[in-house]
Order: C-alpha cells, then sequence, then structure tokens
C-alpha cells in the first residue's frame, strides 16, 4: 500500500531482485519517492545499470515490473503522471 512506511525498502529489493510489485491504493497524488522508476531514470556505472532511489544507488534488474492498482472508480492523474504511465481500466460494466 501507498501508505506502507517500508514501501521505499520494499520497492529497493524488488528493484534490485528483478521481481513484480503490487502497489494497492494508490491515490491521484503519487509518492515523490516512486518519481525515478515511474521515469525510468537508469544509469550504468561501471559496467552496472543502477538507478537512484532516495540517498542511494541501487542496481536495477530488468525484470523489475511496477504494478498499482486503485479503488478510485474514475481517477484523474496529472498529465505529468499519465505519459510515464499504462493506465489500464478494469471496470466490469452489466
Amino acid at each position: 500500500k501507498m501508505s506502507d512506511p517500508d514501501l521505499l525498502r520494499t520497492l529497493e529489493t524488488a528493484v534490485r531482485n528483478g521481481l513484480p510489485l503490487l502497489v494497492e491504493d494508490v491515490g491521484e497524488q503519487m509518492d515523490p519517492g516512486l518519481e525515478p522508476i515511474l521515469q525510468r531514470a537508469i544509469f550504468k556505472q561501471g559496467g552496472r545499470t543502477l538507478i537512484r532511489l532516495g540517498d542511494s544507488d541501487v542496481d536495477y534488474d530488468r525484470n523489475f515490473h511496477l504494478y498499482m492498482a486503485t479503488k478510485i472508480p474514475n481517477p484523474h492523474y496529472l498529465p505529468e503522471v499519465c505519459i510515464k504511465v499504462t493506465l489500464i481500466n478494469f471496470t466490469v460494466t452489466m
């Protein structure tokens, strides 16, 4: 969840080990700590692929995937967020 105090530590572990991460209950405002992930701000240094999370550089595994889910029926994200992510509406209508 976005309210989890260990979210950035969990994110760092998932990025380093190439694991998928599902963040639930995302609101219309994104945590600034997710910004490097959303921008895919990876860089190479000494033959390693890294990403800066907070104040540390973390090894980036290309198998890492971030999934975010919200319970908001019709979320309105800022255009700056929409250009960085793929939005999928799973609303079921009858």
